[in-house]
């Protein structure tokens, strides 16, 4: 299912003449490079940042500083300003963004490793998704299980 999502994601994108833009942090690019592995994808992909750190969160996706001090990096709040704001960096007509933590640490009790924000934009329609996966995951499965969750809510706002 991997390997097909990505394929089906853009030819229904190709379909629609829909350009797509990622923001990324605890997938590290794994989802602009699935859908990026796929022929064609050109015509669909507008851009994809990989925003690790809270500075990069901060000037290159222009998420208010006072956002990330007061819900942190990895929030429904950092989330949606990442995904409004690459969509309007890169012009797209749907942007997603996603934040969490892989681990194996980084995690608290009210953060837990396992827990990420996947948000969507598209138009003036945002929504973002919170998912909780098993902490005793690798980083690896953490990664690739959200990068299918991101393609499963891309299909469902298409």
């Amino acid at each position: 299912m991997v390997l097909k999502l990505p394929n089906k994601i853009v030819k229904i994108l190709q379909k629609k003449r829909i350009k797509i833009s990622l923001a990324e942090s605890c997938t590290g690019g794994m989802l602009s490079s699935q859908i990026t592995s796929v022929k064609g994808a050109s015509k669909i992909f507008g851009l994809g940042i990989v925003s690790y750190s809270n500075e990069s969160k901060i000037k290159t996706l222009r998420v208010p500083k006072k956002t990330i001090l007061k819900f942190g990096a990895v929030s429904k709040e950092c989330c949606l300003s990442m995904a409004k704001n690459i969509q309007k960096i890169s012009k797209s007509h749907i942007s997603l963004s996603i934040t969490g933590i892989a681990g194996p640490d980084g995690g608290t009790t009210k953060k837990p490793v396992g827990l990420v924000y996947i948000g969507i934009c598209k138009k003036s329609k945002i929504d973002f998704r919170k998912y909780f996966f098993n902490r005793k995951l690798s980083r690896a499965q953490i990664q690739k299980k959200t990068c299918i969750k991101a393609l499963k809510l891309i299909e469902e706002f298409l």
